[in-house]
C-alpha cells in the first residue's frame, strides 16, 4: 500500500475519490453516517465505517491523525463540511483536503485551516466545456480562463510529419508547445521541432485553448 488516507462522506464526489485510490493502491478508510452508503462503499475500500464525521470522539478513536491524508468530501453540508475541518485540524492531522461548493465555502475552508480546497462541480464543468471546444483532446488541466495543458492521441492527420512542420514549438505559428511525448513506455521531455510523430504517440502541450483548436483544425485540413 502507498499510504493511508481517510474520506469523509461518500456521496457521489467521495465514492468515486474513495475507489479510485483504493484502485491506485493506498489504503482508504471511508466514513459516513449512512448505513446504505456505506454498505456501498466497503467492497472497494480497505475499511468502511458508519459514523458521525463531525464527532471529535469517533475521529480520535479511528486514529484519524495517523493517516497520511483526510478528505472531507461532504459538499452541500456545509455546516458538517466546516466542523469536520475543525475537528481535522484540532487533531492534528497532516494534510486536509476539503470539497467546497462555492467560492464563499471555499475561502471559509482554507481560513479554516484546510491545507487545500478544491471545487470537483466547477472542475468537472471546465474539463466538459474543454472537452467541447477541443474535440481531439482526450484530457485537459486549466491553467488559467483560455490556457491549458492538454493530451492529445497521435491523430491519423498528425502522424508522419515533425512538430514543426505541424506548427507547434516556440517558432511555430500558433505558439503551442509539446511538453512531453509519450511513446509506448518511452518518455520523450521537450521534443525537438523536428521529431515525427509516430501513430503509437500521445503528445503532452502547452497553450492558449483558441489556438490548439486552430492548429488541430488546420493540420485536419492537410492532405
Amino acid at each position: 500500500m502507498k499510504g493511508q488516507i481517510v474520506v469523509l462522506g461518500i456521496g457521489r464526489f467521495g465514492f468515486s475519490l474513495a475507489r479510485t485510490l483504493y484502485e491506485m493502491g493506498y489504503e482508504v478508510m471511508a466514513i459516513d453516517l449512512t448505513e446504505k452508503r456505506v454498505q456501498e462503499i466497503a467492497p472497494y475500500v480497505t475499511q468502511a465505517v458508519q459514523g458521525d464525521v463531525t464527532s471529535e470522539i469517533l475521529l480520535r478513536d479511528l486514529g484519524i491523525p495517523d493517516f497520511k491524508i483526510a478528505v472531507v468530501a461532504v459538499g452541500s453540508m456545509i455546516e458538517t463540511s466546516v466542523m469536520s475541518t475543525i475537528l481535522l485540524k484540532k487533531l492534528k492531522a497532516p494534510y486536509i483536503i476539503a470539497r467546497a461548493v462555492s467560492d464563499l465555502h471555499g475561502e471559509i475552508l482554507q481560513k479554516i485551516g484546510a491545507d487545500q480546497v478544491v471545487f470537483p462541480q466547477r472542475d468537472m464543468g471546465r474539463r466538459v466545456a474543454h472537452g467541447v471546444m477541443l474535440t481531439d483532446v482526450v484530457d485537459y488541466m486549466s491553467i488559467t480562463k483560455r490556457y491549458g495543458i492538454s493530451k492529445i492521441p497521435a491523430l491519423p492527420f498528425l502522424t508522419g510529419k515533425e512538430l514543426s512542420e505541424l506548427g507547434f514549438g516556440q517558432r511555430g505559428k500558433w505558439g503551442v508547445a509539446v511538453l512531453m511525448i509519450q511513446r509506448g513506455k518511452e518518455m520523450i521531455i521537450s521534443p525537438h521541432e523536428h521529431e515525427v510523430v509516430t501513430s503509437n504517440d500521445m503528445l503532452v502541450v502547452a497553450g492558449d485553448d483558441g489556438d490548439l483548436g486552430n492548429l488541430l483544425a488546420e493540420a485536419r485540413k492537410e492532405p
